[in-house]
C-alpha cells in the first residue's frame, strides 16, 4: 500500500465505479464525493493526500472546489476534463490545479499523473536546490545550468523561464502562468511572445530542438518539463 489517500469528485457513476478498484488495486485509499459541497467537506474532515476532480458537477462549477481549496491548502488536485471544455481545464490550472487528464483515460497515465503531482507536493515541501534531466543539470541557488558538466549561457528571462517549468517538473503549467510568472501580468496574453522563447530556449537545451524531450507542448495549454527533482 502507497499510505496515500485520494479523494474522487465525480458525479459520474461509471467513473467512480472505474476508478475505485483501480486506484486500490495500485495502493490508495479511495474515499468519494459526488458534488462540490461533498468535495470540500471531505478535503476539511477526511484529510485526502490528493483531489482527482471533475469540472461539472451538479452543485457548482468543478473550478469554484479548486478556488476555495486553494484558499487554504496546497493539497494537489488533478482535474479529470473533457477534451472539448479546454477552456475551462486552463482556467482551472490557472486557479492552482496541479495538472489534468482528458476523458476517455487509462488508468495507467492517471496513476503515473498521481505519483507525479504527489512526488512534487513532497518534494516542495522540502525545496527545491537541483533538477536534472537527459544530462541538463540546473542548480536554483547558483542560478547555472550545465549539460554533462558544460556550463548553457541563457539571458536572464530565458532562465527564469527554465526555471519556472522545472520547479513544476512533470506538470504542466498553462501559458498565461509563464507569462505572468516570467514578464509579469501586463504579458499575460502574449502568446506568440512565449512561443519565440521557448524556441529559443529549446535551441539551448535540448539535444535535438526538433523533438524535444525536455519541454514538451502540451497542445493550447501550455507546456511540461520532464525531469527529476533532487
Amino acid at each position: 500500500m502507497s499510505g496515500y489517500r485520494v479523494l474522487v469528485v465525480d458525479d459520474e457513476p461509471q467513473i467512480q465505479r472505474f476508478l475505485r478498484p483501480a486506484l486500490t488495486a495500485a495502493g490508495y485509499e479511495v474515499i468519494e464525493a459526488g458534488t462540490g459541497a461533498q468535495a470540500l467537506k471531505a478535503v476539511a474532515t477526511a484529510a485526502p493526500d490528493l483531489v482527482i476532480l471533475d469540472l461539472g458537477l451538479p452543485d457548482m462549477d468543478g473550478k469554484e472546489v479548486v478556488k476555495n481549496v486553494r484558499g487554504w491548502s496546497q493539497l494537489p488536485i488533478i482535474i479529470l476534463s473533457a477534451r472539448d471544455r479546454e477552456s475551462e481545464k486552463i482556467a482551472a490550472l490557472d486557479l492552482g490545479a496541479d495538472d489534468y487528464i482528458e476523458k476517455p483515460f487509462g488508468i495507467g497515465e492517471l496513476t503515473a499523473r498521481i505519483r507525479t503531482a504527489l512526488r512534487h507536493r513532497t518534494r516542495e515541501d522540502g525545496g527545491v536546490t537541483e533538477i536534472s534531466v537527459d544530462g541538463l543539470h540546473i542548480d536554483t541557488v547558483r542560478r547555472l545550468i550545465t549539460r554533462n558538466g558544460a556550463p548553457i549561457h541563457l539571458t536572464p528571462k530565458e532562465y527564469d523561464l527554465v526555471l519556472m517549468l522545472a520547479r513544476h517538473a512533470g506538470r504542466v503549467v498553462t501559458h498565461r502562468a509563464l507569462l505572468t510568472s516570467v514578464w509579469g501580468p501586463a504579458h499575460a496574453d502574449d502568446l506568440h511572445y512565449l512561443r519565440v522563447f521557448v524556441g529559443q530556449v529549446r535551441g539551448k537545451i535540448e539535444r535535438d530542438p526538433s523533438t524535444p524531450t525536455i519541454i514538451r507542448t502540451e497542445p493550447g495549454v501550455g507546456y511540461r518539463f520532464v525531469g527529476d527533482e533532487t
